[in-house]
């Protein structure tokens, strides 16, 4: 007979070092050893050139990229649950100009 052990107790606090920021690029390299995901905001001044200004890079493991790519998974879909479908596609023809915020 095996007893399941009990849950340790999970204390979550932020370093001296913590930092909000805002994305809306996301750049994956990935390696055999890790994930690394590189956070930056995109902006454009003119129709044909987009400027991306990285702010943070985030090493994964292998494992850790997967359970992010499963509880994304499950909460983009309660997203789209509550408020509709979400499109990559942009409703404009051309890129906005001035920054995308």
């Amino acid at each position: 007979m095996s007893s399941t052990p009990a849950q340790p107790e999970l204390k979550v606090a932020q370093s001296p070092e913590y930092r909000e920021i805002y994305a809306n690029s996301v750049q994956v390299r990935v390696t055999v050893w890790d994930f690394q995901l590189i956070f930056g905001t995109a902006s454009s001044e003119s129709p044909d050139q987009v400027n991306i200004r990285n702010q943070a890079a985030v090493f994964l493991s292998p494992q850790q990229a997967k359970a992010l790519f499963n509880v994304l998974g499950q909460n983009l879909a309660q997203y789209e649950a509550a408020f509709g479908t979400l499109s990559l596609e942009p409703k404009g023809k051309a890129f906005p100009s001035g920054p995308v915020n």
